[in-house]
């Protein structure tokens, strides 16, 4: 079903739409209000983050528009640019630069290939499995031993967060449901609004009530408060959205929270990353967000985890 004749996505893109546009209400006038110098710099990282939101809603009704084969170019094309950030600052010698071209343009296009098949099968084991192996010996036949296992692992690494853990993103399109045939692109947009929700949600929590840092060294503005807070308002979505799903109200609640705590734990993870570069983001691709990767670092845990919670407790 595509955004034309589904109505349930069609209210969910609608209740999307309205929320932006109050949000983008409410940062004009808070902006025009602030008078501290703090205030002002957190509403204008605010109305950053609802500006790119606006971008990123029309270029995923766009993709929703033409079909599930919209959605897969477009995840594709995310994933792309997000290994593009992440191998960037990773070390990489001359000798891996066949690999990289393996990566980027052989093993990415054929992960999303074989999700927009559907060929379960082969897609959740291709990158963990038989890119895993080829890339080590791709590497090891270049005959630059110096620092092998570093830059082996980065590129695999980098493989299994910018490609392999985003492509389910889009997999959701080809989950077929008990009594509910395949919601997919219900699923993925539940997926997108509660994980990005919760981000939103946690910031607003730590900004306002804050006072514990959660993980000082790894990202200083996240905090047991906001993180408590932005959670549990994320998953009280979740579970208001469960008209547009195939779960019950505390399904939908359930899987909000596994959301929520799942991509907390992607956001942390990338932060380390971060740090261990010594960048604070990956990109300035996006205004006011920084890179792709900055944007998905959720999405990249909490993809796959719903993906197979889901096809686990509801696959037809």
């Amino acid at each position: 079903m595509s955004l034309l004749h589904d109505a349930a996505l069609q209210r969910l893109f609608g209740g999307l739409i309205i929320l932006l546009v109050v949000a983008t209400v409410v940062g004009r006038l808070v902006a025009r209000r602030a008078r501290d110098e703090r205030a002002l710099a957190t509403v204008r990282n605010l109305n950053a983050r609802i500006n790119a939101w606006w971008v990123m809603c029309v270029i995923f009704a766009i993709s929703v528009l033409i079909g599930p084969i919209g959605a897969v170019i477009l995840f594709g094309l995310i994933s792309f640019l997000a290994l593009r950030e992440f191998i960037t600052l990773v070390p990489t010698r001359p000798a891996d630069h066949r690999a990289l071209l393996w990566s980027f343009f052989l093993i990415t296009p054929l992960q999303y290939w074989l999700v927009a098949i559907h060929w379960y099968g082969l897609f959740s084991i291709l990158i963990p499995v038989y890119a895993f192996l080829f890339l080590a010996l791709r590497i090891a036949m270049s005959g630059d031993p110096t620092n092998f296992l570093e830059r082996v692992s980065a590129i695999q690494w980098a493989l299994m967060i910018c490609v392999y853990s985003l492509s389910y993103a889009p997999a959701l399109l080809g989950l077929g449901i008990r009594g509910h045939g395949t919601p997919g692109p219900t699923l993925l947009l539940f997926l997108v609004i509660v994980v990005q929700g919760s981000d939103v949600l946690q910031y607003i929590f730590g900004k306002l009530f804050g006072r514990r840092k959660i993980a000082p060294h790894l990202s200083p503005n996240k905090t047991v408060e906001g993180f408590v807070g932005g959670v549990a308002a994320a998953t009280l979505l979740g579970a208001l959205l469960w008209w547009a799903t195939p779960f019950a109200i505390w399904q939908a609640g359930l899987q909000a929270l596994i959301i929520a705590l799942t991509g907390f734990a992607g956001g942390l993870v990338m932060s380390a990353v971060k740090r261990d570069r010594g960048v604070k983001d990956f990109g300035t691709i996006i205004a006011g967000h920084g890179g792709i990767l900055d944007r998905v670092d959720s999405l990249t845990f909490a993809a796959p985890i719903f993906f197979h919670v889901t096809r686990f407790f509801y696959g037809g």
